[in-house]
Parts: C-alpha cells; sequence; structure tokens
C-alpha cells in the first residue's frame, strides 16, 4: 500500500511538471508573438527611403547595347522588345543561326512557347538575327610559322 501511495505521489508531481512546462511554454510563445507583432506593425508605420539609381538603360557604346550585350544596328529595337520580354538576351547572343533557322526557332517558340505573332516585325528581327548572329565558319586556326624548334631529350 506504501508503495502505490508513492506512485500516486511520484505521477501526481510528474504531471505538476508536465502542466507547468507546458504552461511555460505557452507564456513564452505568447511573449514572443506579442513582441513579433510589436516589431512588425513598428515596420509598417514606418518610411521606407528609396534610393533610386538613374542608368541610362537604352546607352550603347563601341556599338554594344550595354544592357542587353546586343549589337547596335537596324531592328536591334524590335529584338530587344519581342526577345528579351521573355528571355535573356544572353540566350540570343549565344545562338549562331542562319535566316532559315531563326524563323524555325520563331516558329517553334510561337508552337510552344507562346510567343506572339510577330507581324510585320518579323523580317526586321530576323534580319537582324541573322546579320548580327548567324552562323560563323569555324575551322582550324592557321599553321604555326617561323617557329623553332628544339629536339625533346
Amino acid at each position: 500500500m506504501a508503495k502505490s501511495s508513492k506512485n500516486i505521489k511520484n505521477t501526481q508531481s510528474r504531471y505538476k511538471l508536465l502542466i507547468g512546462g507546458f504552461l511555460l511554454i505557452v507564456v513564452v510563445s505568447s511573449a514572443i508573438i506579442y513582441l513579433a507583432e510589436d516589431t512588425l506593425s513598428n515596420f509598417s508605420n514606418t518610411e521606407a527611403e528609396y534610393v533610386v539609381v538613374e542608368e541610362d538603360t537604352e546607352k550603347t557604346e563601341n556599338g554594344i547595347h550595354k544592357r542587353t550585350g546586343f549589337i547596335e544596328d537596324t531592328g536591334m529595337r524590335e529584338v530587344i522588345t519581342n526577345c528579351t520580354s521573355c528571355h535573356s538576351a544572353k540566350l540570343v547572343t549565344q545562338n549562331r543561326m542562319s535566316k532559315e533557322e531563326w524563323i524555325a526557332t520563331i516558329r517553334w517558340m510561337q508552337k510552344t512557347q507562346n510567343l506572339w505573332n510577330l507581324g510585320e516585325n518579323e523580317d526586321v528581327i530576323v534580319d537582324y538575327l541573322a546579320k548580327n548572329y548567324g552562323p560563323i565558319e569555324k575551322g582550324r586556326r592557321e599553321g604555326l610559322k617561323d617557329i623553332e624548334w628544339y629536339p625533346l631529350n
């Protein structure tokens, strides 16, 4: 019997400890929520200062449009307007295609990527792309000349 009452007292003390721990968690959580809410309301009441950096986004240097990297030429504005609204200019400049390949790419984008009908701009865009980002003839470098070779030992 003594053992039974001791077990009951141990259980009661554990229960009180558990309840006390739970209450402590509730109090601490409430305090954190209160402080966080107060801090967030302070942020919403303050006016933020914004620094506006004015940069000429349409500037070109040495025949290259600074913002996009496109070669300055007839049709560049149409390419910027119609191409860079969906993807990076780098996606254009890294490619080298013929006029037919650029047209096929445009048709693919219209069919699968929801590219709109370019209308009269299509010829201007394709001409610009084929002229400035057409295929480059690549071959082996020219052979070395006037080299003094030495024997390996």
